[in-house]
């Protein structure tokens, strides 16, 4: 054997390869959830109609006991087959203008949670940019901006509505606003965090330069705050969607994914309720996915590598 041979490093298997990639990582735990719900729906359902088979003197034995249990109309815990045939259904059979249809309501509950991510995102860079610059702005804003996160939001939710639909204000607006209270506070912490990041260095620079407090901001502070921005919209957007569905809650809405959530409680219709909850999900990972994708191509043209 040369030393050469015995200087090169092994190259790594295919099953090592497989083993250490994400996409193995993801079907592991995508795996023990399923494993992990099954056993719950099994475990929960199973009492239940155990206790039916019972009342009505009908004997079972365990394998289909357990297969019982995952076929109720209306289970306690859904079984993951059921909730995806809902989802299916709903999302790809249904008409999507109309009701029965979770992409209708997905998007009543999408352009709330956009309108309120747009002003939501907006609100905190202003609020950043003010902090960064004037001194009295940190002491003064800055703790009522922490102290606005620690109002529950499934309290501060129905005052917004009452109060916004007693002078007339209704509909979208509403929704968004809860939205936005949830967004902006991400946003604001982050570009914080952002613009301050420049080094001593080039700040002092740049007054080497003599360069105004407005060059500063665009020219040094606001490009060095980009990916803290995007990190932070990433956060934000997941949390708007969250606002719009806490805030279909308390209106009496029929549209909108919090009003199938509601629904689905008030009639005990677990499945339709999980499948509900599924597209939410789905619908906050796609955005997510989109401000990344986003991030990718803006800092990728300003000659920097995406975090």
């Amino acid at each position: 054997m040369t030393a050469a041979a015995i200087a090169a490093p092994a190259e790594p298997s295919a099953i090592s390869r497989l083993l250490a990639s994400r996409a193995f990582a993801i079907f592991v735990i995508v795996l023990a959830v399923l494993i992990l719900w099954y056993a719950a729906a099994i475990w929960k359902n199973g009492w239940v109609q155990a206790n039916m088979d019972h009342l009505n003197g009908v004997s079972h034995s365990l394998g289909e006991l357990a297969v019982a249990a995952l076929m109720q109309a209306k289970p306690s815990v859904p079984a993951p087959h059921q909730v995806l045939i809902q989802t299916f259904q709903s999302v790809f059979l249904a008409n999507p203008t109309t009701s029965a249809s979770l992409l209708f309501h997905g998007w009543v509950t999408l352009s709330s949670a956009l309108v309120g991510f747009g002003a939501g995102t907006v609100l905190g860079i202003v609020l950043a940019i003010g902090i960064v610059n004037v001194r009295s702005l940190e002491k003064g804003l800055m703790p009522w901006i922490i102290s606005s996160q620690t109002v529950p939001v499934l309290a501060l939710a129905p005052m917004v509505i009452v109060v916004l639909a007693a002078i007339g204000v209704k509909g979208l607006i509403p929704k968004a606003m809860i939205s936005t209270y949830l967004s902006f506070f991400p946003v604001t912490v982050g570009m914080v965090k952002g613009l301050r990041s420049p080094s001593s260095i080039h700040l002092d620079l740049m007054r080497t330069y003599n360069a105004s407090l407005q060059q500063t901001l665009w020219k040094l502070r606001v490009p060095a705050s980009i990916p803290f921005l995007f990190a932070a919209m990433k956060v934000a957007i997941a949390a708007s969607v969250v606002g719009a569905i806490v805030a279909e809650l308390p209106t009496g809405a029929v549209a909108g994914l919090g009003a199938q959530l509601l629904l689905g409680t008030y009639y005990s219709q677990s499945i339709q309720l999980w499948s509900a909850l599924v597209v939410g999900s789905v619908m906050a990972a796609l955005l997510v996915a989109i401000v990344g994708v986003v991030e990718r191509v803006v800092v990728g043209r300003m000659g920097a590598r995406p975090g």
